[in-house]
């Protein structure tokens, strides 16, 4: 008993507690994180309860009534996660702590008594948008979720404020959320990574005047200006390629298969009027700006024979004793938080199919959900010498095949670790030989070894 009665500590103590809850739902609180310790299936993705002494209805009671209380407020759930990430940044943070950005959908449309839902993709694809940052370590580990948001008929509920608030356009809403990861008071410099979808001349100028410093992959069609010239982006490569200013930087894996990552850069300017989105529906208007310096990193996949599978532009205001080959490689890890949506969803807990009738409900799950991911992620990276034989033990719980260069994921610890805690409450209330002889009476007796003596 005593090594599964040291792993069973050893995964509690990773798991902070909210300190402005009272003592009971501080405990509700660490039972829920443990029952989303658990992949779920699409078909059954509610609460899986552990076999200890309480009913599986009471517990769903439970939860319910937690997910429910109005005085469980996100800022106050959010407390364990930011806890972390400031614990995780000191410790594991050389230089930078990269904040990934990102949105999802989350579609519910057979969801009928979710009243609060509202339009995505189109009019009739129901659900909400969620809005995620992630802190990535300067080493691409995945350390925890700052800040979350959910947007629905009633507005934002977020983790930044009690109340919820009106949507604003989804570039909008970023200067705020930076502005409080700012005031966490972190040890090392903060770098903001978005995709695409933040290509924005005027809050490019935004964020720099504010002193933010940031990473967005810009759209090949934009105009700037380039030695003294005005051309689209898309231009620039070229003009790198003929000057042999691309070097190759390392290794990479790209959809599987194995390439070179190449990269350059250049130096640009953002002198025209910004033409801001807004999601009021009223037509773009044009908004001068002073001209804005920036570096321009061309990072490009290539085969061994020299043939480009993808290339990406990237536009940041990071000094020049950042190489861009680091640049290049802070991009490569946004991808970090792709997979953390895949742990939410397919891959993990199946947030899609979750049943809580409201916003508010479904992102204090969410909350939970993403301690258990830190959990997991924790236990993942983890160089103590009690990690190493955890995570083996629990990928062979898990059941799962795994491939000789990847012998542990994130999904199958998450896996892995539910076998583990329902042993570890069975293993409370019998003993061995109780459960050998509950298995004969089974007609389970075949698949029972029992100790020779």
């Amino acid at each position: 008993m005593g090594f599964y009665t040291s792993i069973r500590a050893y995964n509690r103590g990773m798991i902070n507690m909210p300190s402005l809850l009272e003592p009971r739902l501080q405990r509700r609180y660490g039972q829920l994180v443990a029952e989303h310790l658990s992949p779920t299936q699409q078909i059954a993705a509610g609460l899986r309860s552990l076999p200890g002494i309480t009913s599986s209805f009471a517990s769903a009671q439970a939860a319910w009534r937690f997910f429910s209380n109005e005085d469980v407020e996100l800022p106050t759930l959010a407390q364990p996660l930011l806890a972390h990430a400031r614990e995780a940044v000191t410790r594991d943070c050389q230089r930078f702590a990269l904040v990934v950005h990102d949105w999802s959908f989350l579609s519910y449309n057979g969801h009928e008594a979710k009243k609060d839902r509202v339009a995505l993709s189109s009019k009739k694809d129901l659900g909400y948008e969620l809005h995620s940052a992630l802190v990535v370590s300067d080493q691409g580990d995945p350390l925890a979720p700052v800040h979350l948001s959910l947007r629905a008929k009633d507005g934002v509920h977020s983790t930044a404020t009690q109340q919820v608030e009106p949507a604003p356009s989804q570039l909008d809403g970023l200067g705020p959320v930076m502005e409080r990861v700012r005031g966490l008071g972190w040890t090392k410099a903060i770098v903001h990574i978005i995709d695409r979808e933040a290509d924005s001349v005027a809050h490019y100028r935004a964020w720099d005047q504010a002193g933010h410093r940031f990473l967005v992959r810009a759209d090949n069609n934009r105009l700037v200006e380039h030695e003294g010239a005005e051309c689209s982006l898309s231009k620039i490569p070229a003009w790198l390629r003929r000057r042999g200013l691309f070097r190759e930087t390392r290794p990479v894996l790209y959809h599987g298969q194995a390439t070179r990552q190449w990269v350059a850069e250049a130096t640009i300017r953002l002198t025209r009027p910004a033409k801001p989105h807004r999601r009021d529906g009223k037509p773009r208007r044009t908004v001068p700006g002073k001209p804005l310096t920036l570096r321009l990193v061309v990072t490009e996949v290539r085969t061994d024979a020299g043939h480009v599978l993808a290339r990406w532009l990237l536009l940041t205001n990071m000094p020049s004793e950042v190489s861009a080959a680091d640049i290049a490689l802070w991009y490569y890890w946004r991808w970090r938080i792709e997979s953390y949506f895949k742990l939410l969803k397919s891959a993990g807990h199946h947030l899609e199919q979750w049943q809580q009738e409201t916003a508010a409900a479904l992102a204090r799950r969410l909350l939970v959900a993403a301690m258990a991911c830190v959990v997991v992620w924790q236990l993942e990276r983890s160089k103590e010498p009690a990690a190493a034989p955890i995570r083996d033990l629990l990928v062979r719980l898990s059941g799962r095949q795994m491939k000789r260069n990847r012998p542990v994921t994130a999904p199958a610890l998450l896996a892995g670790l539910w076998t583990l805690l329902s042993m570890l409450q069975v293993l409370e209330h019998y003993d061995l030989s109780e459960l050998r002889d509950l298995a004969q009476q089974a007609g389970l007796g075949v698949f029972v070894k029992r100790k020779v003596v």
